[in-house]
């Protein structure tokens, strides 16, 4: 079966490499590229189409899927219309508000929505592995460094956020004593984040440390530092090209075109 895609944000850094990741993909072709304005716009000959005719175009070229690398806002706007026509939806835009969240949740209530942070298998592999990696390192200190370009939006990352989520689920950042017993009010010690440092600022205990840089055309960079005792661990992955990411995507297309409604994410992909 060929898989026809539809890409939103065609004229955008990773629309266009979305669309170099279906060309060299077997089986799939773009059926549909559909810009904000895009003003006659072609990549690599394709002619983008107005966002404004998204609909209409979904329901003339019947894409199996529809891969999104756009905006909060555009996204929810994209993953509506294939709610309504039955097309599955594949987005890795990030920065949703809770409610924009629920949104997108709702959408799954009608076709297969897989939404992931990042693409990357590496990612994927140090999601899955952090959790364990403070685990086993109890009580030892973590700090959460990222690195993207100088036009990436959204602060900390969406897989900064990812990362964080499973280091706060299972690390012990609480002291000794605290360890052992509910703090004050009745609750487990929680970790909290900390971001970025300034003038007098001591590490407070149950912190996670979170340092957020953006320069110059870094594709993505994250790292996560783990130290006491006299040693450190450091987990790191460096993203080099952007195809990573679309490349990922479109894999996350093919696999989702024939699920059921329901909301997924990559680890769903490569799981399989």
């Amino acid at each position: 079966m060929t898989v026809r895609v539809g890409v939103t944000g065609a004229t955008g850094r990773m629309g266009q490499e979305v669309l170099a990741a279906v060309a060299e993909h077997e089986g799939c072709e773009v059926v549909l590229a559909v810009n904000r304005d895009p003003d006659g716009e072609t990549v690599d000959g394709l002619e983008v189409e107005p966002a404004s005719e998204f609909v209409s175009l979904v329901e003339e070229r019947e894409p199996t899927a529809v891969i999104d690398f756009t905006g909060p806002e555009s996204a929810l706007e994209y993953a509506a219309a294939c709610a309504e026509a039955g097309v599955p939806f594949i987005t890795g835009t990030t920065g949703f508000e809770d409610d924009e969240r629920e949104e997108l949740e709702a959408a799954s209530d009608e076709i297969p929505v897989l939404h992931a942070p990042n693409f990357a298998r590496g990612v994927q592999t140090l999601v899955d592995v952090v959790g364990d990696v403070v685990q086993s390192l109890a009580g030892y200190d973590v700090e959460l460094v990222e690195t993207h370009h100088n036009q990436k939006r959204d602060a900390p990352s969406g897989t900064a956020n990812r990362l964080l989520e499973e280091i706060e689920a299972n690390g012990d950042f609480g002291s000794e004593s605290q360890s052992d017993s509910e703090d004050a009010s009745g609750d487990e010690p929680r970790a909290h984040r900390k971001h970025g440092r300034e003038g007098f600022d001591p590490r407070e205990e149950g912190e996670i440390g979170v340092h957020v840089l953006r320069a110059g055309n870094v594709t993505g960079e994250h790292e996560i530092v783990i130290a006491d005792n006299h040693e450190e661990v450091r987990l790191t992955h460096r993203a080099e090209d952007r195809g990573v990411f679309a490349a990922g995507a479109v894999d996350a297309a093919v696999w989702l075109a024939d699920r059921d409604p329901g909301s997924y994410d990559f680890a769903d992909v490569l799981a399989d």
